[in-house]
């Protein structure tokens, strides 16, 4: 590695057993075991400015991450999609393990000044996601089985049975919930807080709260933006394309708020601006999208002030 360098750029192509790493502007690249110690060890030999890229991969990049920026390394997490996107715009026909590193590597040197860096979430915030996640996955699961069983007559009582023990977890994962937002600093009072808009509950408030205390949003159209609830414009000299959510962020943030904006939809204080979105010829789930990211930026507000829901203040706190 050329130690000259004012910056030093390295691309991490993460798998569940190995990774491999190449350096931009070299040619070689190498292979570690993913566990902890070779990984320490290989960090040890960086210089303290190096950039380092890796995509998310479900989890397995998640040790390297951590250890990178215990280390004082800038590390930056990367969407897999924008990449992917990366590697065609340049042509690249081939997908091995080898170039996805090399293509990291390049990603990151050209296009860290518009990256945000990576930083672990705490304990806290991290055990809130996971019972999140994990909550979602069991709800499908749980519609799944319900479909499976559907009209199974001799199995009655068993499915039923079944059904109702999938209940019983969910409410406990609820209470887990809790429990993890009692952990966050001034989590339970925020989420409460947050719970006072109609239509945000307990999964919802806890997701927002989560979010809000992990990153500092400049403005509310940063937040919109991460979430994914942005309309993506698509232009070309007088033709004004019809506009999309660009579905960048957390995709379970989403759907989430998305069922909160269900929720709004039939309460006295959201229905009347439901309605007039729908008075606009906007389809349900178009209108349902506009509450939701109304929603959104209320929360926002409500958080940023440390604030209660005051439905006399909506256009005031938006």
């Amino acid at each position: 590695m050329n130690t000259q360098s004012a910056l030093h750029f390295i691309g991490v192509d993460v798998a569940s057993r190995e990774v491999v790493i190449a350096c931009q502007g070299e040619a070689a690249v190498h292979t570690l075991a993913n566990e902890e110690r070779a990984l320490r060890c290989w960090l040890a030999t960086l210089p303290a400015n190096t950039h380092l890229g890796l995509e998310s991969t479900g989890g397995y990049h998640l040790a390297l991450a951590r250890l990178a920026h215990a280390r004082g390394l800038t590390v930056y997490v990367l969407n897999p999609r924008d990449v992917r996107h990366y590697a065609r715009a340049l042509g690249r026909r081939a997908k091995t393990d080898r170039v996805d590193a090399q293509l990291i590597a390049r990603y990151i040197a050209q296009e860290h000044a518009a990256l945000h860096p990576w930083t672990p979430p705490t304990p806290a915030q991290a055990r809130l996601t996971q019972l999140l996640k994990r909550r979602a996955k069991l709800v499908v699961v749980k519609g799944i089985l319900r479909a499976s069983l559907a009209g199974l007559d001799v199995l009655r009582t068993e499915s039923t049975a079944a059904i109702a023990q999938l209940d019983r977890l969910l409410e406990a994962m609820d209470a887990e919930l809790k429990g993890a937002l009692r952990a966050l600093p001034e989590g339970a009072a925020r989420c409460a807080q947050l719970r006072s808009i109609p239509g945000i509950g307990l999964l919802s408030g806890a997701a927002l709260t989560e979010l809000f205390s992990r990153i500092r949003f400049a403005r509310i159209e940063a937040a919109i933006a991460y979430t994914g609830f942005d309309p993506r414009p698509c232009d070309s000299g007088q033709h004004r394309g019809k506009r999309r959510l660009s579905k960048r962020g957390p995709a379970e943030l989403r759907r989430l708020l998305y069922n909160a904006a269900m929720s709004a939809a039939r309460t006295k204080t959201w229905k009347p601006f439901y309605q007039r979105q729908r008075a606009k010829g906007l389809p349900s789930t178009a209108a349902l999208v506009v509450l939701a990211r109304k929603l959104l930026r209320v929360a926002y507000a409500l958080y940023h002030h440390d604030a209660q829901f005051d439905p006399t203040r909506i256009e005031g706190l938006t």
